[in-house]
């Protein structure tokens, strides 16, 4: 079995269903550059009643599955009910979420040498946006 890169996931919510298509030719370019690897997404909302509906990528359109196949994305099925049940919960009446599971295929190497060397991390965050710009501007403002 060949070696994976650290695996990420999040849950991208859409309030009111503002979805718009500029995800998906996003996600095809940082595939093509060999940056990510996409293992596995699916869609939930729900309706203005808050009736849930979900569904995975197998559960797309012929053309809108073959379009994420084409450009690198492999539904494995990682994403189970569970899953989409738990971020529906999260979710307003007339709102939608993508759940994506990708590979960072760019640290696979530094991940294979850390575990070679018995490198064990200990902490690790992901800094939100707007925490990195605030911090970024305070820095700026003040020198």
């Amino acid at each position: 079995m060949s070696e994976i890169g650290p695996v990420e996931y999040a849950v991208i919510a859409f309030p009111g269903n503002k979805f718009r298509g500029e995800i998906a030719p996003a996600l095809a370019e940082l595939i093509e550059a060999g940056t990510i690897r996409i293992i596995d997404l699916a869609f939930v909302g729900k309706d203005a009643d808050g009736n849930v509906l979900s569904f995975e990528m197998t559960d797309l359109e012929e053309d809108v599955r073959q379009a994420l196949e084409g450009a690198g994305v492999d539904a494995s099925g990682l994403l189970n009910e569970d899953d989409l049940n738990a971020a529906a919960e999260e979710l307003e009446p007339s709102s939608s979420a993508l759940l994506v599971v990708w590979e960072d295929v760019w640290a696979a190497k530094l991940a294979q040498a850390v575990r070679n060397a018995d490198g064990v991390i200990l902490d690790f965050e992901r800094i939100p946006h707007d925490v990195v710009v605030e911090a970024r501007n305070w820095i700026l403002s003040n020198t």
